[in-house]
């Protein structure tokens, strides 16, 4: 009897799917290390772009650092693959970058130079489980912005929120600051506040550059 159940466990054990993984990397080398980690562990199967939504279980992406362009990645990689997101990243990311990281599905932050394979397999694991990885500072900034008046919170998948959305809509129009003050109901500076916070947390150059980001994203 106790044969029969080692072997009945055994074969149960076997048929467990490993975990399927999608590589995004910057370059060839960073695929090859990462994919040579997972592929030395028989719990992970590195999977080819092109697959299709349900067929991934887990995102491994590695960026220098959440620039614009990566984070617009992200949204993309969101809309077709909605799967958990593990980022390696060079900089260290902290404030409503991190707000447009978790938005994006990332699960788990991890400094690049200082992650092993031990910490990425991991990671990967416990984003499978539907858990998470962020360093104290990232949670922090977490915490602190779920502790915030939900009318500041991003409510488009630009990460762009309503208030910001509105002012950006008639900048769009052709109004100037005082006549998209007088539209909102706010005073000139709030406006010339609204514009530099958005752009400053999404790392624009300017209300030119934010007005194209959000037709860019669908927000207006």
């Amino acid at each position: 009897m106790n044969r029969v159940a080692t072997e009945t466990q055994c074969a149960g054990a076997s048929a467990v799917r490993p975990v399927r993984v999608l590589i995004q990397a910057p370059d060839p080398i960073t695929f090859t290390g990462i994919a040579s980690w997972l592929r030395g562990r028989p719990e992970f199967s590195v999977v080819q772009d092109g697959v299709k939504d349900g067929e991934v279980d887990v995102v491994i992406a590695a960026a220098e650092t959440l620039s614009v362009e990566v984070t617009s990645a992200l949204r993309r990689l969101k809309a077709t693959l909605d799967a958990p997101v593990v980022l390696l990243v060079d900089q260290e990311a902290a404030g409503d970058a991190v707000l447009t990281a978790v938005e994006c599905n990332v699960v788990a932050l991890l400094p690049r130079e200082r992650t092993s394979s031990e910490h990425l397999t991991a990671a990967v694991a416990t984003a499978a489980r539907g858990g998470g990885i962020l360093p104290p500072a990232a949670l922090g900034s977490l915490l602190s912005h779920l502790r915030r008046p939900k009318e500041n919170s991003p409510v488009h998948s630009s990460g762009l929120t309503q208030r910001e959305i509105d002012v950006l809509r008639l900048l769009a129009d052709g109004l100037d600051t005082a006549e998209t003050a007088g539209k909102v109901n706010f005073s000139e500076r709030a406006v010339k506040k609204i514009i530099h916070d958005l752009s400053h947390r999404l790392e624009l150059r300017n209300r030119t550059h934010a007005v194209a980001y959000a037709l860019k994203h669908g927000a207006i």
